[in-house]
């Protein structure tokens, strides 16, 4: 393809994109197609010659549209959002015209020190200790998702708690501990079996009544682990867990980590970028104690994927866990200890240009445009669960600090609740203006409404709830009919039940009769064999005696 010919096809994807930005709401949130349907649609070879670029745009709209569930939508109120902007497609689209290799300072200096910067800016504009800044031991780094980070943040800690010994002769069984709590994300124990401790090192701590975890209960758990010989090597807390967004209480937690030498991991992969808002920093107060902190840009700060920001406050032991130098690396800036690898800083040798669009968005943005944007998601969920609040119909299942709320319909108590609530659930999601998902709070199934996208708006919150009210309505009606129709039928067996038992009497009764009406026939008729034949009587007349003649 020549530049003109980029030029040319380019302006049409833009336009494409454009366009699909704008006729987005006309697509039903979640793909109806079934399990094969796209593969089928597709030609069963690759083609032999080139193609023009209008046939892959005229296939985007017949292949691969119909099995798009799309993030992007208004009505996305699914898993946390993960959303894009036209500043950030722009600056993806710089980074891949580019095409650089950042792996080393050396091989794009523009990469490193650009991304340095921009991982400052955020540091910043999150309230982030100082130890976090690439001016003081730490620095942030933009990973691809926080399943690498919270993999990379555990190799740092266990290098760490082995004087780096795990680097020469990997772990031993039965040596370190993780602590996580039942509402850690599960990516927190993938990467402990990636890391070959295996999952029996992990601890679940209990968590309170809000779903956050217990310090109490982490510091006996330590102390039990520590008094068995043991090595607690990390605990990760979490700001705005998955399920419910529960938040972990950061200071105490800290301070346990302290006394007993355990890496604090903070995982706000959610929650973390709500901070750009000062008033909602709070919900993260004693982040200072933490050794690393991953958040994610891709979920609610405008940033399309991958961009998942960490920091460590000691890059040392992250380099030291990470950093392999073949002699096909070596160069004068790497050898002379002056630069940033950020090879040294992920699990994978190659990365891109992720700065670019980060960097793209909070220019086009600025910090007061991110906060607006965290804080309208905040306002809509908010007022959300101020009307389930008010209504009869629906609990607010969990505390609501961000942009999920977690409902939990309310059902006649001879109705299968659980059920009951996937089967609306999926009636709102094959309606096709809304999706949502749904998870379990204290064993019992709730809905999940998150809010995010920067297309939604409070009409957009105000149909799906709507809609949910309608859907339980509905089935309420459902329900009642059908409870009415066992009434009937109930009522219906019972009266059929009282003729057939007044049937079967009456016919009992006859039978009685009868049988007592044969008995007394055949006492009858035994009595009348039996009785002797009787003389007659005197006043009845004699017949005379013929006279004898001689």
């Amino acid at each position: 393809m020549t530049p003109e010919q980029f030029r040319q096809h380019g302006h049409e994807v833009v336009d494409w994109i454009a366009d699909y930005w704008s006729r987005i709401e006309s697509f039903p949130v979640r793909s109806r197609v079934s399990p094969g349907d796209v593969r089928a649609a597709l030609p069963p070879s690759a083609p032999e010659q080139g193609e023009p670029f209008s046939a892959v745009l005229a296939d985007l709209d017949r292949v691969v549209l119909p099995g798009v569930t799309h993030w992007q939508h208004p009505g996305f109120l699914a898993y946390f959002p993960a959303n894009t902007s036209g500043p950030s497609v722009l600056g993806d689209l710089l980074s891949a015209g580019l095409g650089v290799q950042g792996m080393s300072w050396v091989t794009s200096p523009a990469a490193t020190e650009l991304e340095q910067h921009v991982m400052d800016w955020l540091a910043e504009l999150l309230g982030l200790p100082a130890s976090f800044r690439s001016t003081g031991t730490g620095g942030g780094v933009v990973q691809d998702s926080s399943s690498g980070a919270n993999l990379v943040a555990l190799l740092a800690a266990l290098h760490r708690a082995s004087g780096g010994a795990t680097v020469r002769h990997g772990v031993l069984p039965d040596e370190y501990t993780v602590y996580v709590s039942s509402e850690t994300h599960s990516s927190m124990e993938k990467a402990v079996r990636i890391a070959g401790l295996g999952t029996d090192a992990v601890r679940i701590v209990e968590v309170d009544g809000d779903l956050a975890m217990r310090p109490a209960a982490l510091a006996a758990r330590l102390e039990r682990d520590t008094a068995r010989g043991y090595r607690p090597v990390l605990v990760c807390a979490t700001v705005g867990t998955t399920s419910t967004t529960a938040i972990d209480p950061l200071a105490e937690i800290g301070a346990i980590c302290r006394r007993y030498g355990a890496w604090l991991h903070v995982d706000a992969a959610y929650a973390g970028v709500s901070a750009v808002a000062p008033e909602l920093r709070a919900l993260q107060a004693g982040v200072e104690e933490a050794d690393s902190y991953t958040t994610d840009a891709h979920k609610w700060l405008l940033t399309g994927f991958d961009a998942t920001l960490f920091w460590v406050a000691d890059r040392a032991a992250l380099t030291g866990a990470l950093a392999i130098l073949p002699e096909y690396l070596r160069n004068a800036a790497t050898d002379a200890g002056t630069v940033v690898d950020y090879r040294d800083w992920q699990v994978e040798l190659g990365r891109r240009f992720r700065a670019l669009k980060l960097w793209a968005v909070v220019r086009w943005y600025g910090a007061e445009g991110l906060r607006a944007h965290a804080r309208s998601g905040v306002a809509l969920a908010q007022e959300l669960a101020g009307w389930a609040d008010a209504d009869d119909r629906f609990d607010v299942a969990t505390p609501h600090p961000l942009s999920l709320v977690c409902l939990r319909p309310r059902w006649p108590a001879d109705v299968d609740a659980d059920v009951a609530t996937m089967t609306l659930l999926e009636r709102l999601n094959d309606g096709g203006e809304v999706y949502l998902t749904h998870t379990a709070v204290r064993g019992s199934v709730v809905l999940r409404v998150a809010i995010g996208a920067p297309t939604t708006t409070r009409a957009h919150v105000e149909r799906a709830w709507a809609l949910l009210c309608e859907g339980h309505d509905w089935l309420a009606a459902d329900f009642a009919e059908q409870a009415a129709e066992r009434a009937r039928a109930e009522a219906e067996r019972k009266e059929a039940e009282r003729r057939a038992a007044e049937e079967e009497a009456a016919r009992r009764r006859a039978e009685e009769r009868a049988a007592e009406q044969a008995a007394e026939q055949a006492a009858a008729q035994q009595v009348a064999e039996e009785a002797p034949e009787e003389a007659p009587a005197d006043d009845e007349p004699v017949a005379a005696t013929p006279p004898v003649t001689g």
